[in-house]
């Protein structure tokens, strides 16, 4: 962090555990295929920006803040009850004979979830004005560079609520070998109900209208112990530091969407290809010109894909886990630059349409065989791009008593050239804002795109000082 920015004070961190644990809680909680698949990777690290209630700003002391820290504790610690695993710690056990390890959730031997209050005297506008977005953002979050495996030493979950001095970001650093991005904002979804249903001192467990299903699913024959063939952490998990990135979100109107998705359909003499994948075919075509590929070089664009409805039978959305795994295009950058975005976009819904159950299966038992986790630096180079997080998950719907989030923002997990996470846009209506992270040079050459930054929209305009 440079020297002329004020630096983030942390003013008190505590631990949140549920008041009382379900009967459940006393078995360990397993983890599936999937999740131990992401035990290189790094927490998930989310948050939203919300603005202080404008006759509060220049009250000092912070009555509001003090009665803000409350309500959000108590109110998670509720949610942990419903979604107690999050308040458990990693455990391995060791077996010689085989030389394996299995890893699981120990929901009881742990000090909870971590709370942390924090102070940075800035301004909204100095979160959201400058092009980039600001590298004192990823100081809104704790767990920085951790992996999921450190887990089994901090906390599952740590939330980090830092006051600016208008406004108030709340977020949260989530281990991703317990849940991807469905379960997360299905977490954060759920604790804002109950953040708004109960009274700062209400502690009775409230129903919750999304309950997430904690029973583990595992294919036939398979689980609830999963040997995983390694005697040593440094067999299966490394730590991956990403070079310097620049970071920019680029806004899309649903109508700038709906222009490529009509584009991307005529062009394929098509009506299948859906707005997401018009989108995304852009987003491949433009990287892969910004980074100035040679022509015969294989570039992919790999886009999340969450299975729960692909599987057979279907998994419940609210199935809490990792069931995620990315679809892949591959294509030669000259023949990805020189067609149309109708043929990046068809590449990808083909990739879409493949991920069936049947290869869902195929891989799970490939995986099976000879179980891996996801390295950052293996998985990825220098001329993929991959399409993370979700513009459906309901993300601006969250509300902790400020009312509606003026923005989205996330930490320094998981990022690389190359990596853009999907948000929905502020204003709703299927518009969406691209979180797009690239080596510096590939960045300055990506905002001098002519089709790219024809596609892009300005903002909707935001007044920072809400009454509420």
């Amino acid at each position: 962090m440079d020297s002329h920015h004020p630096s983030i004070r942390r003013i008190s961190e505590c631990f949140v555990k549920p008041k009382f644990l379900p009967q459940q809680s006393n078995q360990p909680y397993h983890l599936i295929p999937g999740d131990l698949a992401m035990l290189s990777a790094h927490y998930i690290q989310k948050g939203l920006l919300f603005p202080k209630p404008s006759h509060l700003i220049n009250q000092s002391p912070h009555p509001f803040m003090l009665h803000l820290l409350h309500r959000l504790q108590n109110s998670l610690s509720i949610a942990l009850f419903h979604f107690y695993p999050l308040s458990g710690r990693l455990s391995t056990v060791s077996n010689d004979q085989q030389s394996s390890v299995s890893i699981y959730v120990d929901c009881l031997n742990s000090p909870g979830a971590k709370f942390i209050h924090a102070a940075l005297d800035i301004t909204i506008s100095d979160v959201l004005s400058p092009v980039d977005v600001p590298l004192l953002v990823q100081s809104f979050f704790d767990h920085h560079k951790a992996v999921n495996y450190d887990g089994h030493t901090m906390p599952l979950l740590s939330v980090q609520v830092t006051e600016l001095l208008d406004g108030v970001f709340i977020a949260c650093s989530f281990n991703h070998a317990i849940g991807d991005g469905t379960s997360y904002w299905n977490f954060f979804n759920m604790w804002s109900e109950i953040f708004q249903a109960t009274s700062s001192d209400g502690d009775e467990i409230i129903s919750i209208s999304q309950p997430p299903i904690l029973k583990r699913w595992f294919p036939d024959g398979i689980g609830p112990i999963i040997n995983l063939p390694f005697t040593h952490p440094d067999q299966f998990i490394s730590r991956f530091e990403a070079p310097e990135l620049r970071e920019r979100i680029f806004h899309f109107s649903a109508e700038s969407i709906a222009k490529l998705k009509a584009k991307a359909n005529s062009e394929c003499k098509a009506k299948e290809i859906s707005s997401f994948q018009s989108l995304s075919a852009l987003v491949w075509r433009s990287i892969t010109r910004a980074r100035r590929v040679p022509e015969n070089q294989i570039s992919s664009c790999s886009m999340a894909a969450n299975n729960r409805g692909r599987l057979d039978p279907k998994l419940s959305e609210n199935y809490f886990g990792n069931v995620v795994t990315s679809v892949k295009a591959e294509a030669k950058a000259g023949e990805l630059v020189e067609r149309g975005v109708g043929w990046a976009a068809w590449k990808l819904h083909e990739a879409v349409v493949q991920n069936t159950n049947e290869k869902l299966r195929k891989a799970l038992d490939k995986w099976m065989e000879s179980p891996f986790t996801f390295q950052l630096g293996r998985f990825f180079d220098q001329y993929s791009v991959l399409m993370g997080s979700s513009p459906r998950f309901n993300k601006y719907g969250n509300e902790f008593g400020m009312g509606k989030a003026v923005a989205l923002r996330s930490g320094y997990a998981n990022k690389f050239d190359g990596k853009v996470s999907a948000y929905p846009g502020y204003e709703g209506g299927g518009s969406i804002d691209l979180e797009i992270c690239l080596l510096p040079q590939n960045m300055a050459n990506l905002e001098s795109d002519l089709e790219f930054i024809n596609s892009i929209s300005s903002p909707p305009h935001l007044s920072f000082n809400h009454d509420l």
